[in-house]
């Protein structure tokens, strides 16, 4: 009898000590090559992992003939220890789909694949018929344009592919639009592998699932955006979930002087019906403060390329008022409160002033303003934005506010102009590049480290 036999029978439990934490190597990436760029190299960081963790490699290719997309994880694991494994779930020609996948504990950073070399040997380039079938053909996390993509299929593939690629795990979270030629119909690409490595995988062929949308925000800051058009281009495109729909949202702003313009193309939640919607929520003197929200459910559909979806209805010109004998602090600060508001002189007919705060967030936006100014009496209670704008939620709180009257009062309206650059100035600080007559800004992202060719 085993010493260990002996103990389980007198109910001895031995619990054995973890092995020592390890410091494997670490990155994640996924993108799309043009195939002549491969194969690719790479340099990973290191981190140091739990105790009893492993270090993993997950790498896989995607080809669809010219473009590439290499998916790239490497870190720590729970996961048993694995041989370095390549495997093809689908070899060319047309679309191919390797993996090398890799699980050790052995020693420190020895998850340490450096290139794609193994499994890009491993890839078919045949020629494509020269009067065979064509497919479009795409490989693209925005989503694929059905026309003008088309290329020739290699001998012996007589069948289109048009699927979703779902990836997730290990640090990575996409979704693959991938288009090309196939020796048989159905959505088989991956042959029902639901794993590979730290990585979930799974495929949608149902095009009533994957709605294709222009996505991206868009700011611009001018004197004249509530009466000329303005070009509104997405930044690019958007596979939406099921049964959510195509959506675009213009915010504008317009104190007066220089005008803010926020603008959304997204994915939206379902069960809204397709619909455009103007609003004006606030309307001199004043503030100006209108809206356009549109939600459709055909791909591509939110295409509006301009303002004028906005503009071309018509919208109360603000003007420049004659000035009265009232004066009111004002004030525009973002992220914080007005604490050294000056007074300026209000338009004829001003009764009372303002202090409060405007907020707007959601479509990668978050802006919470604290505001002062002059307003009639008529309109203390007109703020009627309703929360929900498109993909905008936009709310006001205002009361009233008593100038003190021994402040020194600037030239006409310069408060406002000076209040409004300093909003402007802090809101691209945090949001978008710096700005200037013409400048059309972009929310800035991180981007993941690059593999190199």
């Amino acid at each position: 009898m085993s010493p260990a036999t002996l103990l389980a029978l007198l109910g001895v439990t031995l619990t054995l000590p973890l092995p020592p934490a390890l410091t494997c190597q670490h990155l994640t990436q996924d993108a799309v090559h043009p195939a002549t760029s491969l194969p690719l190299y790479w340099k990973a960081a290191s981190k140091l992992c739990e105790d009893g963790w492993g270090c993993q490699d997950t790498l896989i290719l995607i080809h669809n003939g010219p473009q590439v997309t290499v998916v790239l994880t490497k870190g720590c694991t729970l996961a048993e220890d694995q041989e370095a494994h390549i495997t093809q779930h689908r070899s060319g020609p047309g679309l191919s789909v390797i993996s090398y996948t890799h699980v050790c504990r052995q020693k420190d950073l020895c998850n340490n694949l450096t290139d794609s070399l193994a499994l890009w040997t491993l890839t078919s380039a045949v020629a494509p018929a020269p009067r065979g079938v064509q497919c479009p053909t795409c490989l693209s996390k925005d989503g694929c344009q059905e026309i003008g993509t088309e290329l020739p299929c290699p001998t012996g593939l007589t069948h289109c592919y048009k699927g979703v690629l779902t990836l997730n795990g290990g640090g990575i979270t996409t979704k693959l639009s991938v288009q090309g030629c196939m020796a048989q119909e159905g959505c088989s690409l991956l042959h029902g592998t639901q794993k590979i490595g730290s990585i979930s995988v799974s495929e949608n062929c149902n095009p009533e699932d994957d709605l294709m949308c222009h996505s991206g925000t868009m700011l611009k800051v001018h004197s004249n955006l509530s009466q000329e058009p303005t070009e509104w281009t997405a930044a690019g495109n958007q596979t939406c979930n099921a049964g959510e729909i195509c959506r675009e949202t213009l915010l504008l702003i317009d104190p007066g002087h220089k005008q803010l313009l926020v603008g959304r193309k997204d994915c939206a939640s379902p069960g809204v019906l397709d619909s455009d919607i103007i609003s004006t929520h606030l309307t001199p003197p004043g503030m100006l403060v209108v809206s356009y929200a549109s939600v459709c459910s055909s791909n591509w559909c939110n295409s509006a390329n301009s303002s004028s979806v906005l503009l071309n209805n018509t919208l109360p010109q603000p003007g420049i008022p004659a000035l009265g004998d009232r004066k009111c602090p004002v004030c525009v600060e973002v992220f914080g409160s007005c604490s050294n508001s000056k007074l300026m002189t209000c338009p004829v007919g001003t009764t009372d002033c303002y202090n409060g705060y405007i907020s707007v967030s959601g479509g990668e936006v978050s802006i919470k303003m604290h505001v002062q100014g002059c307003r009639t009496q008529g309109s203390k209670d007109s703020w009627s934005i309703s929360p929900s704008i498109g993909a905008f939620y936009v709310n006001g709180n205002f009361k009233d506010q008593f100038p003190q009257q021994n402040e020194v009062s600037p030239a006409p309206y310069l408060a406002w102009v000076v209040g409004l650059e300093l909003f402007l100035a802090l809101l691209c600080g945090g949001f978008c590049l710096p700005y200037s007559p013409h400048f059309q800004g972009f929310l800035a992202s991180a981007d993941p480290p690059q593999l190199t060719s």
